[in-house]
């Protein structure tokens, strides 16, 4: 297992999966494991998949200071990721909560990142967070049958008890087929692998507000140099698709794609569409 020293000394490992140009990906969660990104539907069939676990993480070790779990400290991990490997500039996936990384480390370096895939990210650091009512009205697309109808009821406990978002393990366990285009064994398996690959200390840690400043991480994306795709899901509420537009619009050269059908993760709705969409914005940026 690969493995390297970031700015503080923690020893931070990654998975190399695939052959051919590398694309860094950064796992979401918030704080999950780099293995529930799988092959990101057969993106090895052309690429290199650089997995990072962030620390604290999957194979990498817990820092000596959990403040830095907080996102912006994590923008010096990704810097120490890319010298590492020898890369001048490279390709960057991001999915969820990550996608705030990627918009972090893009503010702080914009000629690095060559083109950035950005998959159902989530936007605190652009101060684009979607709300509960964007939530629930992706939510109600699935109404009329099991096991959403339940879902559904969950998911509006969940987010009528807390402004973040916390809720029981069981509500979220009812709620968790709305997070998927598909509610099969797949699916399930994914969803219930989680609760082994998420530092929920890590996460309460990440997204702290003053992680984040978002007038000026607006204004530096404007420097970005590369081409960034936000790819939605067509049944996502977190971001839904008018919110992935938005943020597509921040950036110079940003294009937002909407895959029908999926949730959150849709590598695993539709693999085959996920991974031609991506790979051939990689290859032509279009």
């Amino acid at each position: 297992m690969p493995a390297f020293t970031t700015y503080d000394g923690t020893e931070l490992a990654y998975h190399v999966r695939g052959e051919g140009e590398p694309l860094l990906c950064l796992p979401g969660g918030a704080m999950r494991a780099s293995e529930y990104l799988g092959d990101l539907g057969g993106l090895t069939a052309g690429r290199r998949l650089v997995l990072l676990d962030l620390r604290g993480t999957g194979d990498s070790a817990i820092p000596a200071d959990e403040s830095t779990y907080r996102v912006d400290h994590q923008v010096a991990d990704v810097e120490a990721l890319r010298l590492h490997l020898g890369l001048e500039r490279f390709d960057l996936l991001a999915h969820s909560a990550a996608g705030n990384l990627a918009q972090l480390y893009a503010a702080a370096h914009p000629d690095r990142p060559r083109r950035i895939v950005l998959v159902t990210p989530t936007s605190w650091a652009v101060e684009l967070p979607a709300t509960d009512e964007q939530r629930m009205a992706a939510a109600r697309l699935r109404a009329g049958g099991a096991p959403y109808d339940t879902a559904i009821t969950a998911y509006a406990r969940i987010l009528a008890g807390d402004a973040g978002g916390d809720g029981s393990d069981a509500d979220w366990d009812l709620a968790a087929p709305l997070f998927y285009g598909r509610w099969d064994d797949a699916a399930r398996a994914h969803w219930a692998a989680n609760a082994d690959q998420q530092n929920e200390r890590a996460a309460r840690a990440y997204a702290h507000p003053d992680a984040f400043d978002p007038p000026a991480t607006r204004a530096a994306l404007r420097q970005v140099a590369g081409e960034v795709l936000v790819l939605a899901g067509g049944l996502d509420g977190n971001p839904a698709p008018a919110l992935a537009a938005r943020l597509a619009e921040l950036f110079p050269h940003g294009a937002v794609d909407v895959q029908p059908g999926a949730g959150h993760f849709p590598w695993l709705d539709d693999p085959a569409r996920f991974a031609e969409r991506v790979e051939r914005f990689l290859a032509t940026g279009g």
